[in-house]
C-alpha cells in the first residue's frame, strides 16, 4: 500500500513546485440553490474533457486554485465548489439550511445545470465525507472516486478531532484546552461553539482563531510559524471555517451513527483510489483502511512520512498518482487516447 513514484506524476510536482498552477479558467459564476444561498463555482482545464467535482475540506474551507495542480488540465474538466457558506458562497458563513442533506442537493442541482451524465468525485478530509454521502444516493451519476484522509462522522471520529488529537500533538491540545476558563473545560465542543457563534467580535474571534490554530498545526507533520500565521492571517476566513465547522460537528456532521459504512454497498462497486497520510492525526488511517477493506478492487496508497495536509510533498505527489492513474482507467474504458 506505499507510494509508487511515476515519472509522469513527478513532472507534475516538479512544475508546480516553480511555478503557480497554470489557471484554466473556462466559466464561473453562481448557482441560486435557494432563496438563502448562492454557491460559487468554476469550471477549468478541457471543457470537452472528463468532469471531475472537487469536494473541499472543513467543512467551510472553500476551494483552492491550487487544488488544479493535482489534475492533467488538457485532460480533465476540473469542477471547483464552495459549499454553502464557504469562501466565495453567499451568504459567507451563513449556517441556515446548511446541512450535509443541503450540500448533496446543490451537488445534483449544479450536475444537471452543467448537463453532467457522470462525474469523477474528488474529496479530502470532510471532502471525502461529503463524497461517500452523495455515493449513497447518486452513484449512477459517479465515475469512481478520490479519496484523501477519509472521515467517517462516526461520534468516535468526532471525539477523537475534540479530545483524541492530544496523544500526538498535547503542547497543541493543551493550549487549546487551556484558552477556556477551567470551569468549561469539561465540555470542548459546546463551549467553543458558544463563544464562536458569538455576535461580539471581542468574544468570537479569539476562540476561532485559538480553535484553528490547533486545527492547522495538527493537520501538518511540521508547520513552519510563518506558515501558520500565513493561514490564520484572513479574519473573516478563519471565523468562517471556525463557525462551519463547529455548526456540522456539535450536529454530528448531519448524518446517523456509522451511515457511510452501512450504506458502502451502494456504491462499492465503482472505481476508488485513497490516499492517506501515515502520520495523519486528525483523519486517522485505519478508517481509510475501513474503507478499503469493503471495497472491493479499491486501492489504498498509505504514504509514509505524511500527515493529513494535502499541501505536504509527499500527499501532493500520491495524489497526482492518483489522477493519472484513474484517467488512464477512465481513457482506457472510454476509448479517449489522453498521451
Amino acid at each position: 500500500m506505499q507510494m509508487k513514484n511515476s515519472k509522469t506524476s513527478q513532472s507534475f510536482v516538479d512544475s508546480a513546485s516553480k511555478s503557480p498552477p497554470s489557471i484554466s479558467l473556462v466559466h464561473e459564476g453562481y448557482l441560486q440553490v435557494s432563496e438563502l444561498h448562492e454557491i460559487w463555482y468554476g469550471e477549468f482545464g478541457n471543457p470537452q474533457g472528463f468532469p471531475v467535482i472537487v469536494l473541499h475540506g472543513g467543512p467551510g474551507a472553500g476551494c483552492s486554485d491550487n487544488d488544479l495542480q493535482l489534475f492533467d488540465l488538457t485532460f480533465w474538466r476540473v469542477i471547483l465548489l464552495d459549499q454553502r457558506g464557504a469562501k466565495r458562497s453567499k451568504p459567507f458563513g451563513e449556517m441556515k439550511e446548511n446541512t450535509t442533506p443541503d450540500l448533496i442537493s446543490d451537488l445534483e442541482f449544479l450536475r444537471r445545470k452543467l448537463n453532467i451524465d457522470k462525474w469523477l468525485v474528488f474529496g479530502g478530509s470532510w471532502g471525502s465525507t461529503l463524497a461517500l454521502s452523495y455515493g449513497e444516493t447518486y452513484s449512477d451519476h459517479i465515475l469512481g472516486f478520490i479519496l484523501r484522509g477519509v472521515f467517517l462522522a462516526r461520534a468516535s471520529d468526532n471525539l477523537h478531532f475534540w479530545y483524541g488529537m492530544r496523544h500526538t500533538f498535547p503542547e497543541a491540545w493543551q493550549e487549546f484546552n487551556d484558552f477556556l476558563p477551567a470551569d468549561q473545560q469539561h465540555d470542548l465542543i459546546h463551549s467553543y461553539h458558544r463563544l464562536i457563534m458569538d455576535s461580539n467580535p471581542g468574544v468570537c474571534m479569539p476562540a476561532a482563531r485559538a480553535f484553528l490554530k490547533y486545527d492547522l498545526v495538527c493537520a501538518f507533520l511540521n508547520i513552519s510559524a510563518e506558515q501558520l500565521s500565513m493561514l490564520l492571517s484572513d479574519d473573516q476566513l478563519v471565523l468562517g471555517i471556525s463557525r462551519t465547522f463547529i455548526h456540522y460537528s456539535i450536529n454530528n456532521f448531519f448524518l446517523t451513527e456509522n451511515q457511510l459504512i452501512n450504506n458502502i454497498n451502494r456504491m462499492n462497486h465503482l472505481p476508488l483510489i485513497i490516499v492517506h497520510g501515515r502520520y495523519d492525526t486528525i483523519t486517522c488511517a485505519k478508517s481509510a483502511y475501513e474503507v478499503h477493506k469493503l471495497w472491493p478492487g479499491s486501492e489504498l496508497r498509505i504514504v509514509a512520512c505524511s500527515g493529513h495536509s494535502a499541501m505536504e510533498p509527499g500527499i501532493a505527489l500520491s495524489l497526482i498518482q492518483a489522477t493519472e492513474k484513474m484517467k488512464e482507467r477512465i481513457s482506457a474504458t472510454n476509448g479517449f487516447n489522453c498521451t
